[in-house]
Formats: structure tokens, sequence, C-alpha cells
């Protein structure tokens, strides 16, 4: 079994013209929505192995946040090719992860987020799955995570459609 979060980074200050969008900042409700995530992962016992972060200012800035509350901080990979991925460029990152990591959270941007969400998520077996996914579908805002569960042993085995949706929490949920 193995754990994907995916972790939309918070709020950001809008760009100013000429300034360079990778070096946008998080803003005040940023920064408290990213904290509240944090409270609300350490809260549920998140056992994370391993981040994949894009090197922008607001992702860097929301991994430390998120990383220092919890209880043991994994690794932390901060990778200029996730600034703005797509979905199945972050797909294959995922599936070069090592097997011994049982939980991976990846800190990004949308599109490329929420759109690999929607592609690894299986069609929903229950209601509350169903729920999750409408909600997902609807709007990954800033700070946003949806939490998929894979039936497999590594990384690599990871598939489009495989993924149970067991958690979607937006800032505004907590």
């Amino acid at each position: 079994m193995k754990r994907l979060y995916i972790l939309r980074h918070a709020k950001a200050a809008p760009g100013e013209p000429g300034q360079d969008d990778h070096a946008r900042a998080l803003t005040l409700r940023g920064i408290a929505d990213a904290e509240a995530m944090a409270h609300y992962l350490r809260k549920n016992g998140a056992r994370i192995d391993r981040v994949l972060v894009s090197t922008s200012a607001r992702t860097v800035q929301t991994a430390d946040l998120v990383l220092r509350e919890l209880e043991t901080p994994p690794r932390a990979d901060y990778r200029d090719t996730l600034y703005l991925a797509g979905a199945v460029k972050i797909l294959a990152m995922l599936q070069s992860a090592p097997a011994r990591a049982e939980a991976l959270l990846v800190i990004g941007h949308n599109p490329g987020l929420e759109e690999l969400a929607t592609l690894l998520a299986r069609e929903p077996v229950r209601r509350k799955e169903r729920e999750r996914r409408d909600v997902l579908e609807e709007k990954f805002p800033t700070g946003a995570l949806a939490v998929l569960d894979f039936d497999i042993a590594r990384w690599r085995d990871i598939q489009p459609g495989e993924g149970k949706l067991v958690d979607f929490v937006r800032p505004k949920d907590l």
C-alpha cells in the first residue's frame, strides 16, 4: 500500500509587473492556510517519507511551514522540473520514487496538481468517495490537499485511475 499526498501551494501574492512569477511569496492568509494544513496533517497522523517540492518561493514556503509541523520531518527534494509541471510529468517523477518510501507528498502548482489528482483517482466506490471527488473536480484551490491510496508495492506501478481518494481538504474546511 502506498499513500500519495498532493498539496497545492498556499495563497501567494499577485505578481507585480515585471516580477518573476517564480519569486512570488505567500500572503499572510497563505501562511495561515499552510499552517492550518500542517496541523491537519499532524493531527491525522501523516507519516510522510519523502517530499517533492517545486522550487518556486511560494511552494518552498508552503513546504517549510508544513514540514516543520510533522512529527518526523521527511527528506525534501526541491525540483525545478516541478515548477508548473503537468500531470504526466509529475506522474513520471512519482514513478521514479524509491519503493521503500511508503508515503509521498508532492507540493506544486495548478493546473498540474488538479489534473494529477483527477487522473489518478479511481471511479468512486462509495458515496463519501464520490462526494470528495465531486468537490475536487469543482476546484482545487490554493492550499488544498488530496490524499490517495494505491494498492501497489512500488511507485513505478502507480497508474491512472487506480487511486482511492481517501481525503480532499481545503483550507476553508479547517
